[in-house]
């Protein structure tokens, strides 16, 4: 692709993020921001782990570079992440961790994230990583949560505030990387062939769903799993020639779509599209197979890290990092860059069926603002 057709990708993406975002800062304002809650892991963790004795955590140096205070927060990322960017096109202000002690009050009122880096679908993942948030702990911190907002403002409050909210859920990548494919034989890969395995996946994430729906969640974003095989840990370790691990590959091909399945026989059985099934997958393929569409130098290679493509190890203040975050798509060794969170977050605004199915964020947050009293 020439310079003029990277230019126009460029202009096309900036576009497309400034209607979606004009369109949901109207629906915003009519009704002031929308609750916003988040569940899942690293990729949406907003500094629980801070508060946990754990290894998977983000608050040292270099992560937080490029974030307005300059300093770690426990996010994964160089600055803002996906939560964060979804607050802006909401018109609030970031949700804070719930194990924030700053949590309190009317803060309470804006939601809370409740997201810790390591976890999955399974109990059993993430194992190595000791304490952390596991998922149906997040659930018992929602159900807490809104107890606290209850004595806050009443339950027909706090009822209408949960059922108005908008929820992100991010959860799958970890039960591959962090549990089936952790070891070379490890004990859920003897226990299941890959497909069995995807299968008992999407039966148990069908559960926490159901669940979230029974706690009063009404509108879900529930992300699938992103190119696995493609992030710089899994190149480092698992790739001969730069090429995306084909095995990792293979997993996310067959969660997706069962995924997407999955939310559509719960939006049949709720008789509403309460569930969003979010093509996380496409979304980073889209700059990872053509880097220079996008503005970035390469979709291989960590800003942050060491060893071949930075994807050896954490990020730690003894890593190389990249002088220019924004040409890169990923800022350690499994994480994007702010700038990528920002074009998947583009996609989240305005996609197309194929990305946002069935509803992309801003459609939803345009009904919904016209459907309020």
């Amino acid at each position: 692709m020439g310079a003029l057709g990277v230019l126009l990708v460029i202009v096309m993406v900036a576009a497309m993020v400034a209607a979606a975002a004009a369109a949901a800062a109207a629906a915003a304002t009519a009704s002031g921001p929308r609750p916003f809650f988040v569940f899942g892991d690293s990729l949406v963790d907003s500094g629980n782990n801070n508060y946990l004795a754990t290894t998977a955590r983000a608050d040292s140096a270099p992560y937080g570079l490029d974030y307005p205070t300059h300093r770690a927060t426990g996010r994964f990322s160089n600055g803002l992440n996906v939560p964060d960017i979804i607050s802006e096109h909401l018109g609030a202000e970031p949700v804070l961790p719930y194990l924030s002690p700053h949590l309190d009050g009317h803060k309470l009122l804006v939601g809370a994230n409740f997201a810790s880096a390591g976890v999955g679908i399974l109990n059993d993942t993430g194992i190595q990583f000791v304490n952390i948030i596991r998922i149906q702990k997040q659930l018992r911190y929602f159900e807490q949560y809104q107890g606290r907002v209850r004595r806050l403002i009443g339950e027909p409050a706090t009822q209408r505030l949960v059922r108005s909210a908008l929820v992100l859920i991010t959860l799958g990548g970890n039960d591959f990387v962090n549990n089936y494919y952790l070891l070379p034989f490890s004990a859920r890969s003897r226990q299941f062939a890959l497909p069995d395995y995807v299968r008992y996946l999407i039966a148990e994430y069908k559960t926490i769903l159901q669940q979230l729906h029974g706690l009063g969640a009404r509108r879900v974003l529930v992300t699938g799993s992103g190119p696995i095989g493609c992030a710089p840990a899994e190149l480092a370790t698992r790739s001969a020639n730069g090429e995306c691990d084909l095995e990792l590959q293979r997993a996310a091909a067959l969660y997706n779509p069962q995924l997407v399945q999955m939310t559509k026989e719960l939006n049949a059985q709720f008789g509403a599209d309460v569930f969003v099934a979010v093509n996380a997958y496409r979304m980073h393929m889209d700059f990872i197979s053509a880097p220079a569409a996008y503005g970035f130098v390469t979709s291989k290679v960590a800003c942050c890290g060491q060893g071949p493509y930075n994807g050896v190890g954490l990020c730690t203040a003894m890593s190389s990092v990249c002088p220019d975050r924004s040409l890169y798509a990923f800022w350690d060794n499994f994480h994007p860059t702010e700038r990528a969170n920002r074009i998947i977050v583009s996609q989240f605004m305005a996609g197309s069926p194929d990305y946002m199915h069935p509803l992309n964020l801003s459609t939803i947050l345009a009904m919904d603002a016209a459907a309020m009293p």
